[in-house]
């Protein structure tokens, strides 16, 4: 079984590894039974100009890594969609995912939100949050704990709760999060 971690690069920098190592070592714990600590940091040698997507594949041990010029993908409309897709780990494997994000695009849609006994979880491709006019929140059982979802959580920007489709429709805010985009504000996004 494998996994991988995407990583922000700006300017030769590494963003936010310490989340990275975090969710790299606590899934080779949980995979394969083995403790002690890799450090990204000794592992990687980014391109010292430009903003680049890494991308570290591991599996007991870091197997692959490799570097992309990073271009933001569009993201104007989101539809709900009922799955019971697990993905508790950044498997390598996301073809459940893909499956879901390829219904939200027969319908139309750039995204999907999946919805998980009435609750939201994720976008496809990130966690979310919700402003609702006080406060932003973030969907208490996410399919996948991201880096950036932690970091926000650790810096009190957001709130984990149970939310539901009506709390999407009402919201006044919708952001996606991930360790590419950060905290990005979708623009009155269509919900399909």
């Amino acid at each position: 079984m494998k996994f991988f971690e995407t990583i922000r690069v700006e300017e030769g920098r590494a963003l936010h590894l310490h989340y990275h190592n975090a969710r790299l070592n606590r899934t080779i714990a949980d995979h394969f039974g083995r403790g002690g600590e890799i450090d990204l940091a000794h592992y990687l040698s980014p391109p010292k100009r430009g903003i680049f997507r890494c991308r570290v594949v591991y599996s007991q041990e870091i197997e692959e890594i490799g570097y992309s010029p990073y271009t933001p993908r569009t993201i104007n409309s989101l539809t709900l969609v009922e799955s019971t897709v697990q993905y508790r780990y950044k498997y390598l494997d996301r073809r459940e995912l893909e499956r879901v994000a390829e219904e939200g695009r027969k319908r139309g849609a750039d995204g999907v939100i999946i919805v998980q006994n009435g609750l939201l979880t994720d976008c496809s491709i990130a966690n979310i949050a919700l402003f609702d006019g006080t406060e932003w929140r973030t969907p208490a059982t996410p399919l996948l704990p991201g880096t950036t979802r932690a970091r926000l959580l650790d810096e009190g920007v957001l709130r984990p709760a149970p939310l539901t489709p009506h709390d999407l429709l009402k919201a006044e805010k919708i952001a996606l999060l991930n360790a590419m985009v950060g905290f990005y504000q979708l623009d009155n996004p269509i919900i399909l």
